[in-house]
């Protein structure tokens, strides 16, 4: 595998003319009612390929990023070449790399058998069994979200995306920000290479040239792989010489000791810009097996082949080219009209993608706004029927859907406040059917403990470290007195003199309407004073504090506490990925005319 790219100071251009690496249709339960034991049963498949061969998990791992970095995860890579149409297999960065077809095959039979028939596609048994070669090798596990269809030709072309074994840096960081990956993201992704092999064919110019290698390390290699080109170039030699089956951060330490046989791998640690988050992955193991899953769910989601039309930045290009400026313009005047309507946009767009998808129910007037958790929370429905006015007299016409506009409205609210911008995918239709019922089961709730928070985002897809940077919206806001009153009347966990001064404006009878930031020092910026206040124990719901009170988030709260780029480019991230949760596509759901109403 190899890294990822970006720039911290992100602007996520996720994909302006291709189709963006979403969600799209791909939900974990997409097989819940058609194949339910799929889950299971290719567990269990790559459980027992990996007993006979422990190196078959790392080949399983790499087969899934060679299938995903060319043309997106549609299992093109496991196509064998037919005379008129050459597959990708046979080329310079698969040849002789990738393998463990047949175990995918394998794994095939036993899914269609467990399933009555052929219904779940190569490209999510890929998926899945990468994400089971992890867990067997004793790395994190990720949610899958599942529902990508089978390529029926492979992209040959697409294939000189792949990274090269012997490229610099600077090659390395383009081909993962082409993709849509960060830095750092590109080098989680290179710490695969803490399992696996690869021949002497592929490392022998690195061992007999380079010089940013350890002598003594190279001489151990140079035994059993001889200079002359040739000689023993399918000798294997382990990726990482300290636990080549077993996965962790030591891969991170062998570049800091300059012990890597890749050239790819030594230059993410070589006096460049990764040189610092190979030191953290190297000093912090639970934060690069953090990063290394959440760049796994977002490498499975690159442009998956699925049964609907895919979201594109330039969805409305020829039918309402100034959509975005104009709800731009909009969102800037109702947020300069009250500040505080930009995080109530935000929180809107939040309870409508949370459930069902973000298809615009949560706009419906007598629906889903009246589920418990947004009941008195969510509000800004006038602004977003003004926006969706303003926008269909802009365009002649009404074919920007409602959840379309409040996605963009999102993103402009954020960026009004001070927050980082990212590229909106657009082409959602609204919801004809609002689900109250997932509202009022799927939304955390402000009495929420860690567990059924974390629970509840990993229903959707999202990790721990997701999870934690998208409650950071909570950085700009208010919430009523009654969802905090019990907290700072009974809760230990808080500082004494925040609760005093909380109870000033919230009686323990009555008062339920009033209201107080949630973030008591910058209620109208976005940015990370809000985990500051979580380990001051500031935080106002309880839901806020548990992210940190003893739990599994400690470290990342500490983290964007310490790290204000850190939390701003995760939560851009995870902003563009719930963005993209299920969204109603194609002929599905409607364009409505009004957004508080189905047509």
């Amino acid at each position: 595998m190899a890294t990822d790219p970006s720039k911290l100071f992100v602007l996520i251009i996720f994909f302006t003319t291709i189709s963006t690496p979403v969600l799209a249709q791909l939900t974990v339960g997409f097989y819940a009612s058609t194949c339910p034991s799929v889950f299971d049963t290719v567990r269990s498949a790559t459980r027992s390929a990996i007993n006979r061969e422990a190196r078959m998990g790392a080949s399983l791992i790499r087969l899934h990023f060679h299938d995903c970095f060319v043309n997106g995860c549609d299992g093109g890579i496991l196509l064998d070449d037919t005379t008129s149409v050459p597959g990708e297999k046979g080329v310079l960065g698969n040849a002789n790399s990738v393998r463990g077809f047949e175990v995918i095959d394998t794994i095939k039979t036993q899914v269609d058998r467990a399933c009555g028939r052929p219904v779940v596609s190569c490209a999510d048994i890929l998926a899945i069994a990468a994400r089971d070669s992890v867990v067997e090798l004793g790395g994190p596990s990720y949610s899958i979200p599942v529902g990508r269809r089978d390529a029926r030709s492979p992209s040959r072309d697409g294939t000189t995306s792949l990274p090269g074994f012997f490229e610099d840096l600077d090659p390395l960081l383009r081909k993962f920000s082409d993709k849509g990956f960060t830095a750092r993201e590109m080098v989680a992704l290179s710490g695969a290479h803490t399992v696996g092999q690869a021949r002497c064919a592929v490392y022998r110019n690195r061992i007999y040239n380079d010089t940013n290698i350890d002598p003594a390390y190279a001489a151990s290699l140079q035994t059993n792989c001889p200079r002359a080109t040739g000689t023993n170039d399918n000798t294997l030699a382990p990726l990482d010489p300290q636990s080549p089956n077993r996965f962790g951060n030591n891969y991170f330490q062998a570049l800091l000791n300059r012990r890597t046989i890749l050239r790819s791998d030594q230059e993410l640690f070589n006096g460049g810009s990764t040189d610092s988050i190979v030191r953290d992955y190297s000093d912090n193991p639970s934060t690069f097996s953090t990063d290394f899953a959440n760049a796994m769910v977002k490498m499975g989601n690159l442009s998956p082949l699925t049964a609907f039309a895919q979201l594109s930045v330039s969805f409305y290009g020829s039918t309402c080219p100034s959509v975005f400026d104009t709800v731009r313009a909009a969102t800037r005047s109702a947020i300069n009209s009250e500040t505080r309507m930009g995080a109530s946009i935000l929180r809107l767009f939040f309870h409508d993608c949370f459930v069902g998808g973000c298809d615009g129910g949560i706009l419906v007037s007598g629906g889903e706004r009246n589920a418990p958790a947004s009941v008195g929370t969510v509000r800004g429905f006038d602004v977003i029927d003004n926006i969706k006015r303003q926008v269909d007299t802009a365009c002649g016409q009404s074919v920007v859907s409602c959840a379309d506009i409040l996605a963009i409205s999102a993103r402009d609210s954020i960026v009004e406040l001070g927050g980082q911008s990212y590229s909106v995918p657009l082409g959602r239709r609204d919801t004809r059917t609002p689900n109250l019922d997932a509202a009022r089961s799927d939304l955390p709730s402000p009495f929420d403990p860690l567990n059924v928070i974390i629970d509840k985002f990993s229903r959707k897809g999202f990790s721990a470290r997701e999870m934690v940077a998208l409650s950071g919206a909570h950085t700009v806001g208010q919430a009523q007195c009654s969802s905090f009153k019990d907290r700072i009347y009974n809760d230990t966990n808080i500082d004494p003199d925040f609760a005093a001064t909380r109870r000033a404006n919230c009686p323990q009878t009555g008062g339920d309407s009033n209201l107080a930031p949630l973030d008591p020092q910058s209620q109208d910026r976005v940015d990370n004073n809000y985990f500051q206040a979580l380990l001051n124990r500031r935080g106002l719901l309880s839901s806020d504090q548990a992210l940190f009170n003893g739990g599994s988030t400690d470290s990342i709260v500490r983290t964007y506490s310490n790290d204000a780029n850190a939390f701003l480019t995760d939560f851009t991230n995870a902003m563009v990925k719930m963005g993209n949760l299920s969204p109603l596509t194609g002929n599905q759901g409607e364009i409505r005319t009004t957004c508080q109403q189905v047509n």
